[in-house]
């Protein structure tokens, strides 16, 4: 693959995620993981998502950071930072074939869950905050999915749209910055990163066009199928399929 190309695809999967996450409120990694470790390899690839998901995260949440739910976040997050370490450590153990099928696993999992509705009574309270926050920072160190486990908690914890937008922004701040810190920065090289930081930009500005004009439970199912779609081919790929 040349230089040129592998920067437009670069360009293309940052945007596509960075317009989602605008779009929907969360999903960066559930669209962009999948690619971005088939174009980077499995540790770069994550350690862009972490960087992008946080920065992304970040600026969502400059608007909306008096919603925050402190009380009902500490438990999450406090888990998820625990938890890092050792995302990191399993990662760095397995093979990248395994590392692939890892992922696409994850991936495709998280969104059948998601899809159906998942209502567990586990996942609410004090405990199930702590069990969501657990397995979002060690899915988010490994495999840059830090979302999906929140987002089960948020829908059996009953949180509305509003209410979960700047809390998944709030989380997605804090599993990230500790993600980079134990995962690293990915080596993109001053070209690599003014495409990714272009990408964003561009991912943003297409994302808020559509979020007034797309209906919300449309733009979900377009997530989802992306997702899944991406996750499978991570499957493949470490299978030796593709």
């Amino acid at each position: 693959m040349s230089g040129g190309t592998a920067q437009l695809l670069l360009g293309g999967i940052v945007m596509m995620g960075a317009c989602v996450q605008w779009l929907t409120g969360m999903g960066f990694a559930l669209v962009a993981v999948p690619g971005l470790v088939l174009l980077l390899g499995p540790s770069q690839g994550v350690a862009l998502a972490n960087c992008a998901a946080g920065a992304i995260s970040a600026v969502g949440l400059a608007g909306g950071w008096r919603r925050v739910r402190l009380t009902a976040m500490a438990p999450l997050v406090a888990a998820s930072v625990c938890a890092v370490p050792a995302g990191t450590w399993v990662a760095s153990q397995l093979p990248h074939p395994v590392l692939f099928v890892g992922m696409g696993l994850l991936v495709t999992l998280a969104v059948l869950l998601v899809m159906r509705g998942l209502r567990v009574s586990a996942l609410t309270g004090t405990q199930g905050a702590v069990a969501a926050g657990a397995a979002g920072g060690f899915m988010n160190a490994s495999a840059g999915l830090g979302g999906p486990p929140l987002s089960l908690y948020a829908m059996n914890a009953g949180w509305t749209v509003r209410e979960f937008v700047p809390n998944a922004q709030f989380y997605g701040i804090v599993v990230n910055v500790f993600s980079i810190a134990a995962n690293g920065v990915p080596r993109l090289g001053s070209t690599g990163w003014a495409t990714a930081v272009a990408a964003m930009a561009m991912g943003a500005v297409v994302g808020r066009v559509l979020a007034e004009r797309v209906l919300e439970d449309r733009a979900r199912r377009f997530v989802l199928l992306l997702a899944l779609a991406g996750g499978l081919s991570s499957l493949a790929k470490g299978l030796g399929v593709l």
